[in-house]
């Protein structure tokens, strides 16, 4: 009996040892105070940043159109297999806002999912994605979001629950699926790189085009090979070279205007990406049509 407790006292003192290891490798990891002290925001390059990441489309309210769309109060919904997620306000506003977020607070939600308490931050936000934006990048965003109007919206909290509700547990979620390297890799030109930054990046188009495991994780071998779209609503579309036989001219033009080669026009979420692509320098939208011609075809 006295070795049978013996022996229980040891597995309870090695599971409490690994259960510590595994939380202290899977704690939140902001940016350190010191990040951006290198690099100052420019609120007029920010713009460009801010149209290319998208937040409009999931910040603004749903019904927002014009300059409206400026107005970061939050609110949208996206369903998921795991609840539902609602989009904040992070507009300057002070109490429902990131108006008191430091710059630093900031970047660390955008580069490394981690909020301003410390907490881990839901993948809804797309930091896996933007964990490769440039610190100069995040800095000129910020700086611009801060030119934008305050609203004092409240925040909607997320309808999920157990066990996904449990934030020590995105830790993990990181470990297992969170990657800062680039998919797409090799002698790209010039253009080619900006346009793997504009999509693999900033754009996050990989968070939709490309399916997931059954914890949420993006199969990069995969990659924007088409997905299901939450809530069963269809699929998102194969943008490979094996699937998108659109020239480079052809993708831009969709990039711009909307309008595909057979004349039809984008439609639900994508109609939202383009009212931003279509503010990209024109340069953008080239360099995100020669990245999809280089990325891997995938039948």
């Amino acid at each position: 009996m006295r070795v049978i407790l013996r022996w229980f006292k040891y597995a309870v003192g090695l599971g409490v040892i690994a259960a510590s290891a595994g939380l202290w490798i899977t704690r939140p990891n902001p940016l350190p105070e010191t990040a951006l002290s290198s690099v100052t925001g420019d609120p007029i390059a920010g713009e460009g940043v801010f149209a290319a990441a998208g937040c409009a489309s999931c910040h603004s309210s749903p019904d927002a159109s014009g300059e409206a769309r400026l107005v970061l109060s939050g609110g949208r919904a996206f369903a998921s297999d795991f609840g539902v997620f609602y989009a904040p306000n992070i507009s300057p506003d002070p109490t429902h806002g990131i108006g008191e977020w430091s710059d630093t607070q900031i970047a660390s939600a955008l580069l490394r999912g981690v909020g301003r308490e410390g907490a881990h931050l839901y993948p809804a936000l797309p930091y896996a994605a933007y964990n490769k934006m440039t610190l100069q990048d995040a800095a000129d965003l910020i700086a611009y979001l801060r030119t934008l109007p305050s609203d004092q919206t409240p925040n909607k909290p997320h309808d999920i629950g157990f066990p996904f509700n449990i934030r020590l547990a995105l830790g993990g979620w990181k470990l297992l699926f969170e990657r800062s390297d680039f998919v797409v890799t090799g002698d790209l030109t010039p253009e080619q790189t900006r346009g793997r930054y504009l999509v693999e990046a900033l754009g996050h188009c990989g968070e939709c085009h490309t399916p997931r495991n059954a914890l949420g994780g993006l199969q990069r071998d995969a990659w924007l090979s088409g997905a299901a779209i939450p809530g069963g609503n269809g699929r998102t579309p194969n943008i490979t070279p094996a699937k998108l036989g659109w020239s480079e001219a052809e993708i831009v033009e969709y990039l711009t205007s909307g309008f595909t080669p057979d004349f039809d026009t984008a439609g639900g979420e994508m109609a939202e990406v383009v009212k931003n692509t279509a503010t990209l320098p024109i340069e953008d939208r080239a360099a995100i049509a020669a990245y999809l011609k280089v990325a891997p075809a995938i039948e």
